[in-house]
């Protein structure tokens, strides 16, 4: 059996990016030139081998992270697929804010979930337990589908994947993964460890050496 990965990418930049705005509604907006860009850097680097050979491709129902996909899909040569359950954390009442309390609520809230504290909800939205109970069987489904080896790849969310990618990784027991920021297009790889997974990289940075937003929050 060839060596088996799974690669959650974080989406392109997009305006609401650029403003720190709290983006997290579906379908939301679409990629930057910039965002554009860092999703062919990202493309190119999955293209050459550098997490493996990819052997599926697959994306949230965002546009961004669809339209992330779609450019990656052109160098790998794999149709891009939508899978539910991996859509970025709804911050409820927090939604299209980018003010100095909404963010600090935000992050006060996520903070609560790197410290256990799962069941605690932004106003209005999901807890880290909602956001876990939907994106961990969407992760194992995916894992399901591909017994034979090869890297998967996951275009999702900055909040969703990382949260996501830590409890995987806690799950066996293995050292908790590094909770940096991931840029737009950064990454984190997987591999199949027993029932669970074992963290390979935490690629944080943009790509292809590429800008990033300035301190933006989530989506």
């Amino acid at each position: 059996m060839s060596d088996r990965r799974l690669v959650l990418a974080r989406h392109g930049q997009t305006q609401a990016n650029i403003d720190r705005v709290l983006d997290t509604v579906l379908p939301g907006p679409p990629l930057t030139e910039l965002g554009r860009a860092q999703a062919h850097a990202l493309g190119g680097e999955l293209g050459d081998g550098s997490e493996g050979t990819v052997t599926a491709l697959y994306h949230s129902p965002a546009r961004r992270a669809r339209e992330t996909a779609e450019i990656v899909a052109g160098y790998v040569g794999l149709p891009p697929v939508e899978v539910t359950g991996v859509h970025e954390v709804f911050v409820g009442e927090l939604e299209g804010r980018n003010d100095e309390a909404a963010v600090a609520e935000f992050r006060r809230v996520y903070d609560c979930w790197q410290a256990g504290a799962l069941e605690v909800a932004h106003p209005g939205g999901e807890s880290g337990r909602d956001l876990l109970d939907r994106y961990l069987p969407a992760v194992a489904d995916l894992r399901d589908r591909h017994p034979d080896g090869g890297t998967l790849v996951l275009v999702s969310h900055g909040a969703a994947l990382r949260l996501a990618a830590q409890e995987l990784v806690e799950h066996v027991g293995t050292p908790r993964a590094e909770e940096e920021h991931v840029a737009n297009c950064g990454r984190v790889v997987l591999r199949p460890r027993g029932s669970g997974w074992e963290l390979v990289a935490w690629r944080a940075a943009v790509p292809g050496g590429l800008p990033s937003s300035s301190d933006d929050v989530t989506g």
